[in-house]
């Protein structure tokens, strides 16, 4: 049963997410706080101080690519030379690998970012190599910790540092500000923190505390001062600022696509641009990347639910050669479609079965496949998503212990966003600026959904290049209410009485503001 809803009841539910309120700049904890933090940042200055060479290893993804941009630039502005590597997600697979040391040998110190915490093997080339290895990551700790010179997570139990739930750049970050008290520079780490902002909102950190500030302030300083990549982004996206929102939907899969579809180095160049013309050169790649990202998905995801079994509480599809880049966005595609936990593999020609899951509703997805680990290849991940591999032969074993280790819910599922029921009366100005007031939402403080029932649906139309997005008209009390729903397919007609669940947006066009409603789901509204 979803409460209906009032402006005063939907504040107090929002000011319940941040019972410590809203943090800013000078609640950062000191760099000190992180384990390993002073250890660390004393062998890179004295790596510094006698000339040694250095070595990066990021990550493909938006938050390793970011974390790899801002060590870039950290070693740029104090004019030291450093080598940098993204492992390629098909030839390197994830993480630091003695693979990927091997390509960028000779070193002395090499530094993590956004990975390394499972580096065992990577560890122990480093230590037959001489090199001192230095981890910063925010992932999990797994049984066994790479031997190292140093390691900076936070999930650590010996860290001090007050919030676990902080990514790769962040971490970075205070790095970056380690080094520069060290190195006794004076300089703004507030361009630092612009591009943390990026990597916060991509890794679906949770928008509260510290991620909250350092959000806030890195927005402000992305549309302040003037990076080539986001100059690049706005001109060519027709926007005049740039928000949370933006990051989520449009920057961050064109960052991502490098590494799905091509190498991540690319997506590295296009935010080091130093002018708008060789921003524009990158994001223009990074765009026809990611088209192909999309079609390769659209294609991939057909395929997929046709192979999907009704019966199934925990979806399992396979396909010859599906592109590996994209079937954790197919895998979601599947768990919106079906409201299953889905997980989605693509067979090479040896028969060896690679891919990604990911969780809907209650479904801890790493616990459900903890107790199948001995059938798999490789596996990782969390609560919401994992990777994984194991070979054909296997398969049909994997899917019985997962039938065994899931059992799904007897409640229907009831999306945990949708606040309460609201009239369509009250979406006005004051609930929308009630609602900027908690912004930026993400993880952790989810934009608030509503449900109103009951509605009468007015217009239907089709609007999209190939007409794969539906514009609505409701009316309610004689008002008029526009709604937009995108990747949109529905039977419905004007005419119908319908209920709908939605987030409500302010549209900006031509100097007139509007109230839009963003449609998540439509269907008729049955009467008892």
């Amino acid at each position: 049963m979803i409460n209906p809803l009032t402006l005063p009841a939907l504040e107090n539910l929002l000011q319940e997410r941040f019972k410590e309120g809203f943090l800013s700049l000078k609640d950062l904890p000191d760099p000190s706080t992180f384990k390993d933090m002073e250890r660390a940042t004393a062998r890179i200055v004295s790596a510094i101080e006698h000339h040694e060479q250095i070595g990066i290893v990021g990550d493909y993804d938006v938050d390793g690519v970011t974390a790899t941009t801002l060590m870039k630039r950290f070693f740029d502005a104090i004019g030291y030379e450093v080598v940098w590597i993204i492992p390629n997600r098909f030839r390197d697979g994830y993480g630091i690998s003695p693979s990927v040391i091997e390509r960028i040998l000779p070193l002395d110190v090499i530094i993590t970012v956004d990975n390394g915490i499972a580096g065992v093997e990577a560890g122990k080339r480093c230590q037959e190599e001489g090199i001192d290895l230095i981890i910063t990551d925010h992932h999990l700790l797994p049984p066994q910790l790479p031997p190292a010179y140093a390691i900076i997570d936070q999930k650590q139990p010996e860290c001090t540092f007050p919030y676990e739930e902080v990514c790769g750049a962040q971490i970075a970050w205070y790095l970056i500000a380690s080094l520069k008290r060290a190195l006794g520079y004076d300089f703004s780490m507030m361009p630092y923190m612009a591009l943390s902002a990026i990597a916060i909102i991509a890794d679906v950190m949770p928008l509260q505390h510290i991620n909250r500030a350092m959000v806030i302030a890195g927005l402000k300083e992305l549309n302040r001062a003037k990076f080539p990549a986001i100059e690049a982004f706005l001109e060519t996206y027709k926007k005049q600022a740039l928000t949370a929102e933006d990051i989520a939907f449009l920057l961050a899969p064109l960052l991502n696509s490098a590494g799905r579809m091509s190498d991540a180095k690319e997506a590295v160049a296009f935010l080091l641009s130093s002018t708008l013309q060789e921003a524009h050169q990158h994001l223009h790649q990074l765009i026809q990347r990611n088209e192909l990202r999309k079609s390769t998905e659209s294609a991939i995801t057909k395929e997929a639910k046709e192979a999907v079994c009704d019966e199934d509480a925990l979806i399992v599809v396979w396909g010859e050669e599906w592109h590996e880049g994209v079937l954790g966005i197919v895998a979601s595609r599947l768990c919106d479609t079906f409201e299953k936990p889905a997980i989605v593999l693509s067979r090479d020609e040896n028969g060896l079965l690679k891919g990604s899951g990911r969780s809907f509703g209650m479904c801890h997805l790493f616990e459900t496949l903890h107790s199948s680990r001995p059938l798999l290849e490789k596996f990782g991940g969390h609560s919401a998503a994992v990777g994984l591999s194991l070979y054909e032969k296997n398969l049909e074993a994997f899917k019985k212990s997962l039938s065994t280790a899931y059992t799904p819910s007897l409640e229907p599922y009831m999306d945990p966003d949708i606040v309460g029921v609201l009239p369509l009366s009250e979406v006005t100005f004051a609930l929308s600026t009630l609602l900027e007031r908690y912004e930026p939402y993400g993880e952790g403080n989810r934009k608030p959904k509503f449900l109103s029932e009951g509605v009468m649906l007015a217009s239907v139309d089709r609007m999209g290049k190939e007409g794969e997005h539906l514009r609505f008209t409701f009316t309610f009390e004689g008002e008029h209410y526009v709604g937009v729903q995108f990747r949109a397919t529905t039977s419905l007609v004007a005419g119908e009485r319908v209920n709908i669940v939605y987030t409500v947006n302010e549209n900006h066009f031509r100097q007139r503001v509007t109230l839009q409603l963003m449609i998540e789901k439509i269907e008729p509204h049955l009467t008892h």
